[in-house]
Parts: C-alpha cells; sequence; structure tokens
C-alpha cells in the first residue's frame, strides 16, 4: 500500500514539473512576454538621474558620449518630463507640443513605426532674420518645419483628422532647429529620442496666417512647399507638406490622440510643430538660411530666415 502511494505521489510530482515546463516554454515562445524581459526596471532615482546627465548635456552643449540604458517607453517619457522640469527654468513654460519621425524616411532612419512626441517651450521660439550661434547645441541641425495653432479645446473631442481643421485657427511657416545630443558612435533608438524630448531645442517662427473652415485649406495644408536655400541663392533642400503622414491634420490628430494616453489635452493657443518637411541638415557658420513656403491659404510665397555666426 506504501509503495503505491509513494508511486502515485511520484507520479503527480513528476506531471507537475512537466506542465511547468510546458507552461514556461509557451510563455518564453510569446513574443508579448518575450519584451517583458526587456524592461530595465530603472528605479525613479535612476530616471532622475538620466534626465539630469541629459539636461546638463543640453544646457553645457556637449555631446552625450555613453547612454547604456535599454529604455522602455514609459521610461522615456518620464525621463522627459523630469528634463522639461529642469529646462523649464531658462526655456520658459509650455507652449505646445512638437510631433518627432512624422516623416516616413525619418522613422526609417531611427527603425520606428510612428511619430515621437516632444514638448515646446516658449523660449524656444525666435523671429525670423535672428542671428544665432551656429553651435547653438551639442548637435545643432535645421529643417523645414511647419506650424498650427489650436483655436478651441474642444479640438480634443475630434474622432477623426478631418474633424481637426475647425479647431485650428492658424497655420505658421517654422524653420526648426532641433539637437540631437547623442555622440555620432551611439545608436540613437525611438526611446533615446523621446528622453531628448524629441530633439526639441530652437525653432524660427514665421507670421501667423489665419485658418478658416474651408476645404480648399485642408487641401491647401496637404500640398505646402518649402525650399531651404542659403545666402548664394543655392537650394539646399526641398519637401511637400503631405510628407508629414500624409496629411499635416493627421499630424495634429495624431498628437491630441497620444496626449489623451497620458491624461493630457490640447488647450486654446498650444502651437504645434508636425515635423521635418524637408531633410535634415546640419548647420554652419556664416551660412544665412531662407526657408520659403509656397501654397500657404491667402498668401502665395512666404519666407522666414536665420543667419548662423
Amino acid at each position: 500500500m506504501k509503495k503505491v502511494k509513494l508511486f502515485f505521489l511520484f507520479s503527480l510530482f513528476f506531471f507537475s514539473l512537466l506542465t511547468v515546463k510546458a507552461q514556461s516554454k509557451i510563455i518564453n515562445n510569446n513574443p508579448q512576454n518575450n519584451l517583458s524581459t526587456l524592461l530595465s526596471n530603472l528605479s525613479s532615482i535612476d530616471l532622475e538621474n538620466i534626465a539630469q546627465k541629459i539636461a546638463n548635456s543640453y544646457l553645457d552643449k556637449q555631446l552625450i558620449t555613453e547612454f547604456d540604458y535599454n529604455l522602455t517607453p514609459e521610461e522615456a517619457r518620464i525621463i522627459q518630463e523630469k528634463l522639461i522640469n529642469i529646462l523649464s527654468f531658462t526655456q520658459g513654460e509650455l507652449i505646445g507640443y512638437k510631433a518627432a519621425l512624422t516623416n516616413k524616411k525619418a522613422q526609417e532612419t531611427f527603425n520606428v513605426g510612428q511619430p515621437l512626441l516632444g514638448i515646446l517651450l516658449e523660449n524656444m521660439l525666435l523671429p525670423s532674420g535672428i542671428k544665432v550661434p551656429a553651435s547653438f547645441g551639442a548637435k545643432p541641425m535645421m529643417e523645414g518645419d511647419l506650424m498650427v495653432r489650436v483655436a478651441s479645446k474642444k479640438i480634443n473631442e475630434a474622432t477623426t483628422p478631418q474633424e481637426i481643421l475647425q479647431y485650428l485657427d492658424a497655420v505658421i511657416p517654422f524653420l526648426e532647429l532641433p539637437d540631437l545630443v547623442y555622440d555620432k558612435n551611439i545608436k540613437v533608438n525611438g526611446e533615446m529620442l523621446t528622453a531628448i524630448n524629441a530633439g526639441a531645442r530652437l525653432g524660427v517662427v514665421g507670421n501667423i496666417i489665419p485658418l478658416d473652415i474651408t476645404n480648399s485649406n485642408e487641401d491647401q495644408l496637404k500640398n505646402i512647399s518649402v525650399t531651404l536655400g542659403d545666402e548664394s541663392g543655392k537650394m539646399i533642400a526641398h519637401g511637400n507638406s503631405n510628407s508629414l503622414l500624409g496629411d499635416p491634420l493627421t499630424v495634429v490628430f495624431w498628437i491630441k490622440q497620444q496626449l489623451q494616453t497620458q491624461g493630457k489635452t490640447l488647450k486654446k493657443g498650444d502651437l504645434l510643430s508636425l515635423g521635418s518637411i524637408t531633410p535634415l541638415i546640419p548647420v554652419a557658420t556664416g551660412k544665412t538660411i531662407t526657408a520659403e513656403y509656397r501654397g500657404l491659404p491667402k498668401t502665395e510665397i512666404e519666407t522666414i530666415a536665420v543667419t548662423f555666426e
């Protein structure tokens, strides 16, 4: 009788062991569960230290030469928030948001499948015609961009990109001057870009061009051309607004949706940078760059300019 009981207990133990191994194999073969092994589980202090490290590089205009963290999207977002808290002492209050990597080619460069969200602070925006040090950042760049202004908080109720237009009141030429901060020897991914606030540093704004709710305006937002040229008249870059997720209104809708996932909303007066229309270009000392915008509502040509000293 004892032998039978022992045999039964051994069989039960052996069966349980096989079950656990089988379940473990299923879990390990599940891609969703494999993602959990990539969690770096950084502590709050770790995240604070990383944000401070980025802030130091940003404020000192020094490249980040080492970055050994495998950040999750949530960790990257938290680091960005902490970074903004630090930068707001010198860069001012939140004035809007930027969508980075809204251009397919830009997404391919950084191996990401969707845009990234950043925050704009008031002292980041500069008037056209200004002179800026060519070393304005650790890794200073420029790109032809486009900005729109939120007319009403009702934009948060929009359910499609097409509904977005009625909640915008202006479009603004915008030459963004981003700072990618990381050394060229570091392989940068989407989370690392999010952590540095999607590269937001400075930007030159043009005239505020009013929008009204018409189909023609919606069409024109899709067909705005941007040409960058230097002081000799040489064209150095060109692009079209239809490269912004196919339609700038789609980018605005994405920003709204992304903020809502974070428990945030857009408000009247928020400025939204919609991303790179032209390729990203390094800046050079002594150059005066003019961005020429064609196809904007109610105007044939709008230009903005910046000189790099």
